[in-house]
């Protein structure tokens, strides 16, 4: 009877499909489970690849911001001073300096205010690498016109689609009129809802209280042949200590580890994650162990025939690895609709990617798997005298 009982197929997957009901809501819950890992991994990883795009977006090789640097969203200003002495060292070709502060954007159709981050650039060379703002860079010489990013939140009214229809749009910054004369693309992140690209002389109108010689990020650019890490070094030793003296991916590090560690978000997504995995495993656990005790004298009966626990612990994990694999594929199929959801309403960029979808499928495995190992208990109690 039992030789022909393993001949076929797995003894796991017939135990699993004997109770169809329980095992939809086996897979339901993992697939449940899934989902609340992705959405949370989703939205951690949006956060930070919002909130560093525009640190990447700055075409420099060295990077001078204050050391109280912390996030776009508080932005500390140093001595432009500073980035005409860099330019003294060799291996240095050329430097730029940008303005950063946040002004309040009015929504001309319902008359609401919205925070907004304001750059402002040289508009002979605007520091940024999007071709979008080369093409428009001569647009920003004259006073009050600016750059809007397309990509940011809806509540700043349709910026871009009255643009792309008039080729202009008015509105008021920091209750100053403004006018919209061009497009770019960045995105909405924590920090900000949207955007906007100023020539320098018309960011110190925006903000009267700002000082000339005040910037928030200077930009240095290497000749070809310099040592990147050397002149590094130099700067950073000879320069005064109210500068620090970064690469661009050193400068986005610095926003990332503010988000991550500098507040609560990093780790309310962690826990959300935790969370989605610990309601796994109690969910399969729940299954494994209702089906040992449903079939303990199967079970039993193949203990007295000389099968081990080895063997019946590997049927059970065998069990748990089909449930990984059914409740996965439909866990990772919905996450794709949930993240263009997501992204629809936050204008966050939330998409799946090949390391996120790893991430879960393992520990989907380790929760099937540590559930099965728990449920495993209750076969190692299975005597076939007391089951009979």
């Amino acid at each position: 009877m039992f030789s022909k009982l393993f001949r076929k197929t797995p003894l796991a997957w017939r135990q699993l499909m004997k109770e169809k009901t329980r095992l939809a809501v086996a897979v339901a819950g993992i697939t449940f489970a899934d989902m609340l890992m992705f959405i949370q991994l989703g939205f951690e990883s949006a956060l930070f690849d919002a909130a560093v795009k525009p640190h990447r977006n700055l075409e420099a090789d060295l990077v001078l911001i204050s050391p109280q640097f912390q996030t776009l969203f508080s932005v500390k200003s140093f001595s432009r001073e500073r980035l005409y002495q860099a330019l003294a060292y060799d291996g240095v070709q050329s430097v730029n300096s940008v303005y950063i502060g946040t002004g309040q954007w009015r929504n001309p159709q319902t008359r609401l205010e919205r925070a907004i981050l304001v750059w402002g650039v040289d508009p002979a060379k605007p520091p940024f690498k999007s071709p979008e703002t080369k093409q428009n860079q001569d647009r920003l010489k004259q006073l009050y016109q600016v750059l809007f990013d397309q990509a940011g939140r809806p509540e700043y009214g349709t910026v871009a689609d009255i643009f792309n229809k008039t080729g202009s749009f008015e509105t008021e910054l920091n209750s100053i009129g403004i006018k919209v004369k061009g497009l770019f693309t960045d995105g909405a992140s924590f920090a900000a809802d949207g955007n906007v690209i100023t020539s320098d002389s018309t960011f110190l109108q925006l903000f009267p209280e700002r000082q000339r010689d005040r910037i928030e990020v200077g930009l240095i650019t290497l000749k070809p042949d310099a040592n990147h890490e050397k002149v590094q070094s130099q700067l950073a030793a000879a320069l005064p200590k109210d500068v620090r003296v970064l690469t661009p991916e050193e400068f986005a590090k610095v926003e990332r580890h503010y988000w991550e560690t500098g507040t609560g978000i990093g780790f309310i997504f962690g826990l959300g994650t935790a969370v989605g995995f610990i309601v796994g495993i109690v969910i399969v656990y729940q299954i494994l162990y209702s089906d040992v005790s449903d079939h303990l004298p199967e079970y039993a009966t193949l203990k007295a025939m000389g099968y081990t626990d080895r063997y019946l612990l590997g049927v059970l994990l065998q069990e748990a690895l089909f449930l990984a694999v059914l409740g996965f594929l439909p866990g990772f199929i919905l996450s794709f609709g949930l993240y263009q959801v997501t992204y629809a309403a936050t204008m966050l960029p939330i998409f799946m990617k090949v390391d996120r979808a790893i991430r879960v499928w393992i520990l989907t495995v380790i929760m099937c798997s540590f559930s099965g190992a728990i449920a495993m208990r209750k076969l190692r109690a299975a005597d076939p005298a007391d089951v009979f």
